[in-house]
């Protein structure tokens, strides 16, 4: 399973990043792609018209592997724009990459693509200060999977503006819980039953998560280690507890937290953090833990069907997952990337994600209900009173109504976040 042979079962739908990318790509010497394996990176390289006419090496061969290691310069001779893909495998590339940049007389340009985040690894942040911009490409969304273009939604909800009022067309809950509990990984989007999709993550976390988490750092068991991500799929959308992931795994904290922060790394899960400005409230300051792709967090926690998924206690927090995945995939493309939080009081009132762009901030709730309710936007209405500057506050539901429910509240499908 690699990303080159994902690209060759199905037709290639645009990314929502393309754009931002492509600009991105005019304006700076080095461009930094992240993304989790199989999300399409090697695909978007390959595919994108702003680099298809580059000259595209991976360090996953091994032969090119030892080049780099031994004869960097030599990758790029004879072409002024280059594309290195898995470039985690060869740290010490990174000063040959900053050498040439560097060179007055060079006009040689790099796309680097890894897949582990190298804004997290010092050597690459360090080596790169100042000469790269990064992207992070998330798996796909519904939009890009169904051949949609980036509505843009996100920059008019930022303006306090809103689609008009009316309805949108509703996808059935059936076929809403298939998508999530699927999946987003391009490679996903040719499988039709619920059994070849649960051995197409079977496969994925032996071929990929256990070979590239032991090529990152030392993982002195992978059954703990396993079992810490199922412990974790359990948790996902809620605080991050390590204390209690310890007591319930039998595995020490210090275990934990390094195996979290290898699944940041590898782009597969996040902690996000809380949103704290010092205003009058008391509020919970730890971060929640989120995994990026919602049919990931699925497989791990023993739900591999639409039927065990719709009657599990942990559907609610799946949607949140789904959802984080969309925003931070809408997110991404934006001059700069806005950044998402959630917001919680001491007293347990909370906002599942706040975003700020600038000084400007939204408020989302989420509800899987089909008919939203006066009662469900308290949280909302408490923190744009805490926080006016708020534009607005956003009901993200399951329903097909864009409806305003107070003076800066509004009622949204979810459909619109999705594409």
């Amino acid at each position: 399973m690699n990303d080159n042979h994902s690209s060759k079962e199905l037709a290639y739908r645009q990314r929502w990043l393309e754009p931002s990318f492509d600009a991105a790509i005019h304006g700076f010497p080095v461009v930094v792609l992240t993304g989790a394996r199989q999300v399409g990176k090697s695909t978007l390289l390959q595919q994108a018209e702003s680099v298809k006419s580059w000259r595209y090496i991976t360090l996953d061969d091994y032969d090119i592997r030892r080049q780099a290691d031994t004869d960097p310069q030599a990758l790029w001779a004879g072409t002024d724009r280059i594309v290195i893909d898995e470039v985690q495998h060869s740290p010490r590339l990174l000063s040959a990459v900053k050498m040439a940049v560097d060179n007055k007389r060079s006009k040689v340009k790099f796309v680097l693509s890894g897949s582990a985040n190298l804004l997290l690894m010092r050597r690459v942040s360090e080596t790169l200060a100042g000469r790269a911009v990064y992207f992070t490409l998330y798996p796909m969304t519904v939009g890009e999977t169904e051949g949609r273009p980036n509505a843009d939604i996100l920059n008019l909800l930022f303006k306090g503006e809103v689609p008009a009022e009316g309805r949108i067309k509703k996808e059935s809950k059936e076929d809403h819980f298939k998508t999530i509990v699927r999946g987003f990984m391009p490679p996903l989007l040719s499988l039709t039953s619920s059994s070849s999709v649960a051995r197409w993550w079977q496969g994925y976390i032996a071929t990929y998560l256990e070979r590239d988490l032991r090529e990152i750092s030392q993982i002195d068991s992978l059954v703990d280690f396993r079992k810490v991500m199922e412990a974790l799929a359990l948790r996902s959308g809620q605080m991050l507890n390590q204390t209690e992931v310890s007591r319930d795994t039998g595995i020490s904290q210090p275990t934990i937290h390094r195996y979290i922060n290898l699944l940041e790394t590898t782009c597969l899960a996040e902690r996000l953090p809380a949103f704290s400005v010092n205003r009058t409230k008391r509020l919970i300051k730890a971060p929640k833990f989120y995994w990026l792709d919602s049919g990931l967090a699925s497989h791990l926690s023993g739900l591999f069907d639409y039927g065990s998924l719709h009657k599990s206690k942990e559907k609610g927090a799946l949607f949140e997952t789904f959802i984080l995945h969309h925003l931070k995939a809408l997110s991404e493309p934006l001059v700069p990337a806005a950044r998402v939080y959630y917001w919680r009081t001491v007293t347990g009132r909370e906002v599942d994600f706040v975003m700020e762009h600038g000084k400007r901030l939204l408020a989302i709730e989420i509800k899987l209900s089909s008919t939203p309710r006066y009662s469900d936007i308290e949280a909302l209405r408490l923190f744009i009173q805490e926080y006016p500057e708020t534009k607005l506050g956003i009901l993200l539901c399951d329903g097909d109504e864009i409806r305003w429910m107070d003076k800066k509240v509004v009622a949204l499908p979810w459909r619109l976040i999705a594409g």
